[in-house]
């Protein structure tokens, strides 16, 4: 996954460039912020000279997925001290997210998830720092029809499909991309959130469907 990882931070990282932030600048947010999608959110926001609540409740609209991968990553890693849970929580991202998820459906006893978990953040990390300040430093100079932002996509797209081994899992995809697609005319991008909602109302719906549907049988 680091080649779609690194063309999806070329892409942040020379929009960054284009939107007219100062490279010293650029760089410290991609190393805080650490979130391409927000970052892309709010760049428009940050040249546009918007009031900063409309910048922070953009950023807070595009991640609210984050509050999902936690639920999902409680099982494994609500034995550790709390400091090191928020140390880990900053290194959560979408790719390592859905590969741990694959690894590791449900946890297993005895087993070091947060090693798992480490490795391949830390990796996705580094391949997004590199990736990124590559693009604000080259700025101006990668033309938008090599369509990097493109392949960064479709590898999350490729990533997304892995997923889909479960008729649950198909249906709060097919109704998250329904409804992106139905709210897309919403500010701020709130049709992810839509999008999000849903997907979680369905596999919240999957989840009590399930134990009925077994007692059923029985």
């Amino acid at each position: 996954m680091a080649i779609g990882i690194a063309a999806w931070g070329v892409v942040a990282g020379v929009a960054m460039a284009k939107s007219g932030m100062g490279v010293p600048l650029a760089i410290f947010m991609s190393v805080l912020v650490y979130a391409g999608s927000a970052q892309i959110a709010v760049l428009p926001l940050i040249a546009a000279d918007a009031p900063m609540w409309v910048v922070w409740a953009t950023t807070l609209c595009v991640s609210l997925r984050f509050m999902a991968f936690s639920f999902h990553y409680r099982p494994y890693f609500a034995h550790l001290p709390r400091g090191q849970r928020v140390a880990l929580s900053f290194l959560m991202g979408d790719t390592n997210f859905a590969l741990f998820i694959r690894r590791f459906p449900e946890p297993v006893p005895g087993c070091r998830h947060e090693e798992y978990f480490v490795g391949s953040a830390l990796m996705t990390f580094a391949v997004w720092q590199v990736s990124i300040i590559s693009g604000i430093v080259a700025g101006h100079g990668i033309p938008a029809s090599w369509g990097l932002g493109f392949a960064g996509t479709m590898a999350l797209l490729a990533l997304t499909c892995t997923q889909l081994r479960s008729p649950s899992n198909w249906a709060a995809a097919v109704v998250a991309a329904c409804a992106a697609v139905a709210a897309y005319a919403l500010p701020l991008k709130l049709n992810i959130v839509v999008a999000i909602a849903a997907a979680v109302a369905v596999g919240i719906l999957a989840d009590h469907a399930r134990p009925a549907r077994k007692g059923a049988k029985s």
